[in-house]
């Protein structure tokens, strides 16, 4: 049974492009388009992993990292933030609200596919 991948992002360019590299990849892809419906489909689905934006409307990604990591039942699971916050501030940030791994936009696909395996 192929891994299932949240990828939360309010940008569609993004979200396809991430999608397509996650599932010509083999993984099983869900989305999420801000923060609320992320937290919510997180709590229902239990992901394998999360692909997670941090400038979203609504709930911002580092809100969504923490409130993640700080859930019992998610806690375990992973995240890779992926944002065009590319300062040592946001990756530090990122990393203190619970984020496994951090990569930055633009990306290159066998990165993210990279990081994707290393926590699964």
């Amino acid at each position: 049974m192929a891994h299932r991948i949240l990828v939360v992002d309010d940008s569609p360019t993004e979200v396809a492009v991430i999608v397509n590299t996650l599932r010509s990849n083999g993984y099983e892809v869900l989305t999420a388009g801000d923060g609320d419906e992320a937290l919510s489909m997180i709590t229902s689905m239990l992901p394998d992993l999360v692909v997670l934006d941090i400038i979203m409307p609504k709930t911002n990604g580092y809100t969504v990292c923490r409130k993640l990591k700080q859930h019992p039942t998610s806690k375990h699971i992973p995240v890779v933030m992926l944002s065009s916050k590319d300062q040592e501030s946001d990756i530090f940030w990122g990393k203190k609200q619970g984020a496994d791994a951090y990569l930055t936009k633009p990306f290159v696909p066998h990165e993210l596919i990279t990081q994707v395996r290393s926590l699964l």
